[in-house]
């Protein structure tokens, strides 16, 4: 079989920093309000109102990677509680940027929904994480908390995020992901103003296709061709 013959490694860590670099903008666009400042700035209205702060507020992160750290890692400068939800949460006991740690059944999810302030999801596509995100999850969300998705569609249930986002349990979302990509123009995500779409390019910076071979060349394919230990091996059993 497949499995047993090839061994597969990823990029892991090539795109880290720009989708924290996203986490932390998707951030400020909602405290900051930046759609009433814009809007203010082309009617030329000089009108002041109150902005919310990051400090003290409560990340939480669905998937505790590579990615999901270096998300942790800026927040935790801006002076942001860390919650986190991984498969084997013993692997962050001693972390240094996660408050909290819990494991990926539901109990933890509804805990890390209830208590964020803004939630960013950083799961992989598996069998076990598609529709993790449903519409019990929502249920359980902080009031006016913001939901973030940078790691893959299917693991959101789209139509309980819909459901959040217009009946005011979310603030909003930015979502850079979706479970069918290009999103249909007849998709209700577009038409809703609580959110900020992107088109699952926040980490296709001018350098990054480069950055991830020049990884390939310069380190795997040179432990391979010596026989040595492959950086960043994929379980090809559990997805990632």
């Amino acid at each position: 079989q497949f499995k047993d013959k090839v061994t597969v490694t990823n990029a892991k860590g090539q795109f880290s920093s720009s989708l924290a670099e996203y986490v932390m903008m998707a951030c400020s666009y909602f405290a900051k309000d930046l759609p009433r400042i814009m809007q203010n700035q082309k009617a030329k209205n000089w009108q002041k109102f109150d902005v919310e702060e990051l400090r003290g507020k409560t990340l939480g992160i669905v998937g505790y990677g590579d990615i999901g750290r270096a998300c942790a890692k800026l927040a935790s400068v801006y002076g942001m509680r860390i919650v986190a939800l991984r498969r084997r949460p013993y692997l962050s006991r001693d972390d240094d940027y996660c408050d909290q740690i819990y494991g990926t059944g539901k109990d933890g999810l509804k805990h890390l929904m209830s208590e964020s302030d803004y939630i960013v999801c950083s799961a992989p596509s598996t069998v076990e994480t598609r529709g993790l995100v449903d519409a019990d999850a929502f249920a359980n969300v902080k009031q006016n908390a913001v939901f973030i998705n940078l790691g893959r569609g299917p693991v959101i249930d789209e139509t309980a995020l819909q459901q959040a986002l217009s009946d005011g349990r979310l603030k909003g979302a930015a979502l850079d992901v979706f479970q069918k990509e290009p999103l249909p123009q007849s998709n209700p995500l577009w038409d809703l103003d609580n959110i900020l779409i992107s088109p699952h390019n926040m980490d296709q910076t001018a350098t990054f296709m480069h950055e991830a071979t020049e990884f390939f060349v310069n380190e795997n394919l040179p432990r391979f061709m010596l026989g040595e230990r492959l950086l960043n091996p994929v379980d090809i059993e559990r997805g990632y």
